[in-house]
């Protein structure tokens, strides 16, 4: 569901009063150029386990994988991504799906190996 105005006003409170199972839909992140043809769809919902690369932002360049998933804040994890706190340990920075790009992709969940297949829909 999609909101239907156009006015910015609404669209960003759409998204700010939307319920979880709508927030996954904010949480697709584009396909590498391999796996964009190996699946024939431009982008796909992260999971944790997927490899990405980030491409925008301080961490850009840096290749890791998915630690966790975060729907509430719709930001993702990544392994390699973190800051050094005030008290010297590591904290993973949350960093935006579309700030990604996936470059292999988790198939250890059967449905969504079956939700890839080619002219199969991705819902949530």
């Amino acid at each position: 569901m999609a909101p239907k105005s156009s006015q910015p006003r609404k669209q960003r409170k759409f998204k700010y009063r939307a319920s979880l199972h709508l927030r996954g839909k904010f949480l697709r992140a584009m396909l590498s150029p391999q796996l964009r043809e190996q699946y024939g769809r431009r982008n796909v919902r992260v999971v944790e386990g997927d490899t990405v690369e980030v491409m925008r932002g301080d961490y850009a360049g840096s290749k890791g994988t998915v630690e966790k998933v975060m729907p509430k804040q719709e930001r993702v994890m990544v392994k390699g991504a973190s800051v050094v706190a005030s008290d010297g340990t590591e904290v993973p920075y949350p960093i935006h799906p579309s700030k990604i790009m996936i470059t292999k992709l988790n198939l250890k969940d059967a449905w969504r190996k079956r939700a890839l297949e080619p002219g199969k829909e991705e819902s949530e």
